[in-house]
């Protein structure tokens, strides 16, 4: 890529390539391929420039000789809905209107300029007598009578002014409506690498890029089906929410078309693909976004209800000011001034500047309603494995019974926990890749059982692989004779997964699962934002649970809990008044996500965990739940006080019309320069940036 430096200062950079021009797809793959390197801290590419900003880390002479290396054509594929196509339509939107008034008040003569003002009158006129014939008093009456008014009065001027601030308000909330349902359309794209391609040879885990139409793909409980395609094998229940907003899971049978998207709750099939790309689901999560009332908050609902409520009351109060003083132009200022614009526009545009802000701290969040309740929660309920601990917790020891070598062991052990990722499961994976152990397939079809474990055949055997209570209580497995000491000396600190072959024990595995260090300052800052109760749910064993809760400080801890009881453990604090939010990261958590006010999930945990939750946080630091809530309430406090100015504001306004000190043309001037300016400050950060 050939460019040359137009600006440079320390850690920055802008630079212009040297083309005649620059597509918006080629702008896209551009901004993508720099986000990637590891130099580049941000990146922004204007494509109607071909200009890039940067803002990097590192020599910078590193930095130029890698873009110099950067190629178009084999830059990879940037991620769908970016929104540059979105801005750059409403972009020109907005110029071509402010640039046509300013044209026709310039150049156009009185009459023409009168002419124009009552042929764009137009389609609020019809909007009007709509309402007039569907008996309905709405937002849409209020302008066409402002419009017609100052038409009859013969004050174009006004009645231009009034139909330039519609059309542009218009244009900004169907701006924010769009730029809404694209943000979180992309928050909930799908995360998918690789998946478990069927071959002559047996299953093969293969990149996604590399699965074409017709492959058959395996997809397990807990998995994410990764294109669209007929299921041909296994009859499944699967979790659709994402693309159709039902929240209980759907049975899916061979022969059935399955989506990219849904995952899988219960069992597990071959899906033939018959889409080569997902991005199809994009579209229609747009549209499901688009037309949900779910996933607004209830401050949204009601600046709806109450703007369309008040428009009997500024029509009243025009009514009555003309009977009043017998005076056109007083009633008209008040019927100038409607609530309905700057209600219906900052407070989604509130709610929307508060996700694109979670955002910037790593945090998804699927809607306004969320971002409620997550201020009004008052019980927060953490999972411990991947959640109150790292998400990358380590075998530190490996003990065989029965004779078995440890290798061995930790080799069939990572045969089996490679198909189901949990953080347990993912360090048994790593700890033999560390030890170069490879795992070939050599079991029949693994069945994992939420909460207990992973059951297969090796070699004419049954192996089980999981917790006590299921090796041991539900698999009737034994100690091998003369062990037992052996058995009792495994150490207390670590979590342990039993393995047992043909109904005797084979290995223990010993994992420690060192505690977040930020835990406990998060408890406590939790505590400092008004969480009255923090709650540890676990299904460990209660000795290693107590250790932890101890340290954490959380208020109470179960431990030995199955999902079924986080699930019915949250809803009892329901049905006691509490707003309940649920942490958690794993297949086993997804019932109690499912059940809480707002589930919170772990981005690396399971597939099924992420898309059940209405929130995602990075599996870095749990500061991010902290920063969640401060910004849930400074986002409820923004919109209380956009209420009160809302209604103090245009208030004042229909009192001054009606006293006749604002003329309409004022007065309409006046409460579209507020909606602006309200929507102005609602697209402001909510937090510090220290923060």
């Amino acid at each position: 890529m050939k460019f040359c430096i137009r600006h440079e200062s320390s850690g920055r950079m802008r630079i212009q390539l040297d083309r005649k021009y620059l597509t918006l797809e080629e702008a896209d793959r551009l901004e993508n391929w720099l986000h990637g390197l590891p130099q580049v801290r941000q990146a922004s590419v204007h494509e109607r420039t071909r200009c890039v900003i940067l803002e990097y880390r590192g020599e910078r002479c590193n930095l130029l000789e890698t873009l110099s290396r950067f190629s178009f054509r084999r830059a990879p594929e940037p991620p769908v809905g970016s929104g540059r196509a979105l801005r750059r339509t409403y972009e020109e939107k907005l110029a071509g209107l402010v640039i046509g008034r300013a044209a026709r008040t310039v150049f156009l003569p009185a009459p023409l300029q009168a002419v124009w003002a009552a042929g764009s009158a137009v389609p609020y006129l019809f909007r009007a007598v709509r309402c007039v014939l569907r008996r309905e008093m709405k937002v849409e009456l209020l302008d066409g009578l402002s419009v017609s008014l100052s038409l009859l009065r013969g004050d174009f001027s006004t009645a231009s002014s009034v139909v330039f601030l519609l059309k542009l308000g218009e244009i900004l909330e169907g701006w924010t409506r769009k730029k809404s349902a694209e943000d979180l359309a992309r928050s909930m794209a799908l995360n998918v690498d690789r998946v478990w391609r069927l071959t002559p040879e047996g299953e093969v885990l293969t990149p996604l890029a590399q699965v074409s139409v017709g492959d058959p793909v395996r997809v397990r409980m807990g998995g994410i089906v990764p294109l669209d395609g007929v299921l041909e094998e296994g009859e499944v229940m699967v979790n659709q929410a994402s693309l159709t907003g039902e929240p209980l899971p759907v049975p899916k049978r061979p022969g059935m078309m399955v989506h990219a998207g849904v995952v899988i709750e219960e069992g597990e099939c071959l899906v033939r693909i018959t889409q080569s790309s997902g991005n199809t689901r994009y579209d229609r999560v747009v549209a499901m976004i688009e037309h949900s009332e779910k996933l607004k908050s209830a401050a949204e609902n009601r600046a709806v209800y109450l703007a369309d409520h008040l428009v009997p009351v500024t029509l009243a109060g025009s009514a009555l000011t003309w009977l009043l003083t017998r005076n056109t132009e007083r009633a008209l200022s008040v019927l100038m001034v409607d609530f309905s614009c700057a209600l219906k526009l900052a407070m989604p545009l509130s709610v929307l500047s508060a996700m694109r802000e979670a955002g910037g701290f790593r945090v998804t969040v699927k809607g306004g309603r969320c971002l409620e309740s997550i201020a009004q929660a008052d019980t927060v309920v953490f999972d411990k494995t991947g959640t109150l601990t790292h998400a990358c917790p380590t075998v530190v020891q490996v003990v065989g019974f029965g004779g078995n070598e440890e290798d061995e062991m930790l080799r069939l052990a990572a045969c089996l926990e490679e198909h189901f990722p949990h953080s347990m499961a993912n360090a048994v994976v790593r700890a033999a890749r560390e030890r170069g152990l490879d795992h070939e397939e050599m079991h029949s079809e693994v069945e994992y059982l939420v909460a207990h474990g992973i059951a297969s055949t090796v070699g004419g055997q049954r192996v089980t692989i999981g917790s006590y209570h299921f090796v041991f209580e539900d698999e009737g497995a034994v100690l091998p004779e003369g062990e037992e000491s052996l058995f009792a000396a495994l150490p207390d600190t670590c979590s342990h997964l039993y393995m047992a072959i043909g109904g005797t024990l084979a290995a223990v595995i010993c994992v420690f699962d060192p505690l977040r260090e930020e835990a406990a300052a998060v408890v406590h800052a939790l505590r400092d934002l008004g969480v009255k109760r923090t709650v540890m749910l676990t299904g460990d064993s209660g000795r290693t649970a107590a250790a932890i809760a101890e340290k954490v400080g959380v208020d109470e801890y179960q431990a030995e809990m199955l999902p079924e009881d986080k699930a019915r453990y949250i809803k009892e604090e329901r049905k006691k008044g509490h707003t309940v939010l649920m942490l958690g990261d794993g297949i086993n958590d997804s019932p109690g996500l499912s059940a809480a006010d707002v589930g919170i999930a772990v981005r690396d945990g399971a597939a099924i965990a992420r898309e059940i939750a209405d929130v995602t946080i990075s599996a870095d630091s749990l500061d991010e739940l902290v920063i969640l809530r401060r910004l849930s309430a400074a986002l409820m406090e923004r919109i209380g006080s956009n209420y009160r100015f809302i209604v103090a504001f245009n208030g004042a306004l229909i009192v001054l019309g009606a006293l006749g000190i604002l003329p309409p043309g004022t007065s309409a001037l006046l409460h579209n320069a507020s909606t602006l300016g309200i929507s102005l400050r609602s697209m402001s950060s909510l937090l510090p940036e220290e923060s």
